[in-house]
């Protein structure tokens, strides 16, 4: 599929709050492109220090295994365009608006695509908790979950049931930055659709996830047991369309390029309802795309070719 002399830099590591996540991720990929054959592909740890090398170095092509802040905002792949070298996933405006989970939900409202009711709240306006308090539960209901809108890896994200919990969380949501989500909580199945291309995309089958937590936290998707993938997803013909349909039309109203995961909860009465776009997913030996692209007959080894084949066509 791809030319084997091609010089890859796996880009992983990062300083996010995923940073160990992402370790894992590029090594994943490393290891499976070495052992096909890419003898010129290369793991890179990305740090403030090694940023300069990484931007002169003599590569085809960037595979990105980043994850969080720095990753999948836009400001590496703004970084990697101003170098002129071709990087996997999408470009510099979908990976920042799908990193921000407000200006997602914004983009997808716009869009009439279905997704959990939410207001947005900044520090400065969350100073009179009270009245802050008062404002989320008016304005979507209990239970809520609270977020900081740019983590990944459910970092940040908690779940009040009542008044007193949704108080102590904006603290906790304040502690990772200066601005809040509070969505309506939506009871119903967890399902991921990968999916994959840049014009003509290929939908890979959906996963459902059920977690030995309350939701599927850091904790579940990162512990050996915590978590479990299920494919083909227990859901109806008529559930699995929409979740198809829906999917496609979040990938292109964010101009997602390359590689995605739509992230959804099908509601018991609302139906399917994007939750958030993760543009560069995990690629540990616990993901989610992975799973999904081996049940759909295409080797890892396949999943990693396939995905820089489309960032080079984009080069």
């Amino acid at each position: 599929m791809i030319n084997k002399d091609l010089r890859i830099a796996v880009v992983c590591g990062g300083v996010s709050s995923e940073r160990e996540v992402s370790l894992r991720s590029g090594s994943a990929v490393y290891s499976s492109l070495h052992s096909a054959g890419y003898e010129n592909a290369f793991l890179f740890d990305l740090t403030k220090e090694s940023m300069c090398e990484l931007l002169t170095s003599r590569i085809d092509v960037a595979f990105l295994a980043l994850h969080g802040k720095g990753g999948e905002d836009g400001c590496i792949q703004g970084m990697l365009e101003l170098a002129g070298i071709p990087y996997t996933g999408s470009g510099v405006e979908a990976s920042a608006c799908c990193m921000d989970k407000i200006r997602t939900k914004e983009l997808l409202r716009a869009a009439d695509i279905p997704t959990a009711p939410f207001v947005k709240l900044t520090k400065n306006e969350c100073a009179d908790r009270e009245r802050a308090v008062k404002y989320i539960v008016e304005s979507v209901g209990l239970p809520v979950v609270l977020k900081s809108p740019c983590e990944g890896s459910s970092i940040g994200v908690y779940i009040a049931r009542n008044e007193a919990e949704t108080e102590k969380y904006i603290d906790s949501v304040f502690s990772y930055g200066d601005e809040l989500l509070a969505e309506a909580f939506l009871d119903g199945t967890e399902i991921t659709l990968p999916i994959l291309g840049n014009g003509e995309l290929l939908i890979l089958p959906p996963v459902e996830i059920t977690s030995e937590n309350e939701f599927y936290d850091f904790e579940a998707k990162y512990t050996q047991g915590m978590c479990h993938h299920i494919i083909p997803a227990g859901i109806s013909e008529k559930e699995l369309s929409e979740v198809r349909e829906i999917g496609e039309r979040a990938y292109k109203q964010l101009g997602c390029k390359g590689i995605s995961r739509i992230d959804f909860i099908i509601d018991k009465v609302k139906g399917p309802m994007v939750i958030e776009i993760n543009t560069i997913p995990g690629m540990t030996e616990m993901s989610l795309f992975p799973d999904s692209a081996k049940y759909a007959g295409i080797s890892f080894t396949e999943l990693c070719e396939r995905i820089i084949a489309y960032a080079l066509e984009r080069k």
